[in-house]
């Protein structure tokens, strides 16, 4: 099992703790967003790291894993830095946003499940977004599936009511050994039918989301499943986010 970070973004919303470093070495809780990512991987035995680097790539120089460039993520999107690392999507891997924080057992979650593509979206999504102002519920990747977990609609903009929405994608999923090739494959041919043109929710192909892929494989009829979690992780996407997830684990027992 290989992990993807991605992890090409300025994240400029962080103000000047990004001024002269990357948004996921920004420490919380005594550590880098990046490196407790790194602790969770590893706590589930996943030690293949492959970072995708951007904005001050130089930064990011931790020994013992695979680095790519995207250096034009000034221009593109995250479904095209997370695709600089598809040499790695030969067989099985986990990917991660590189601004949030999550929990060993929400990777365990993901890598346990028997699905062949699995999102890892949180169903108690909303309180995520108490005295968050920010960064509104509107922005969230929402989730709509189906009776038996599978999706319906995933994205910041779907086609649903916000009180229809059973979660929020949390920016980490899994692909197995047979879907992982399929991913690169949906990315390939999307990329040859609409360089250049809107895709699904994005304004143009260069700036579309990881979700938009994933809705235009469903919408061939390949199936993404959720593996539902409550909690166990957040986002750091502004300032108020780090004051924020600082105060929650400080108050949080040992």
């Amino acid at each position: 099992m290989k992990a993807i970070i991605i992890a090409a973004g300025k994240g400029s919303r962080l103000e000047h703790l990004t001024t002269e470093k990357p948004k996921c070495l920004v420490e919380v809780d005594g550590k880098s967003i990046l490196q407790h990512q790194l602790d969770a991987y590893r706590a589930n035995d996943v030690h293949d790291i492959h970072i995708v680097k951007g904005y001050l790539h130089e930064k990011i120089d931790l020994p013992d894993i695979t680095y790519y460039v995207n250096h034009d993520f000034e221009n593109n999107n995250i479904l095209h830095s997370l695709m600089h690392a598809e040499d790695a999507m030969d067989d099985c891997f986990i990917s991660s946003y590189s601004d949030i924080i999550f929990e060993p057992d929400v990777v365990r979650r993901v890598l346990e499940s028997e699905a062949d593509i699995a999102l890892a979206v949180d169903k108690d999504w909303k309180t995520q977004y108490v005295d968050r102002t920010l960064h509104t519920p509107e922005e969230a990747e929402k989730v709509v599936h189906d009776e038996n977990g599978h999706v319906i609609h995933v994205g910041k903009r779907i086609d649903a009511h916000i009180d229809d929405v059973h979660g929020e994608y949390i920016g980490l999923f899994k692909c197995s050994g047979e879907s992982a090739p399929l991913f690169r494959d949906y990315f390939r041919k999307a990329t040859r039918e609409f360089s250049g043109l809107p895709f699904i929710k994005s304004a143009d192909f260069q700036q579309a989301f990881v979700t938009d892929l994933l809705m235009y494989m469903i919408a061939d009829g390949v199936r993404v499943s959720c593996e539902l979690i409550d909690g166990g992780w957040h986002e750091i996407d502004t300032l108020e986010d780090v004051d924020r997830v600082r105060a929650q684990r400080e108050s949080d027992p040992q």
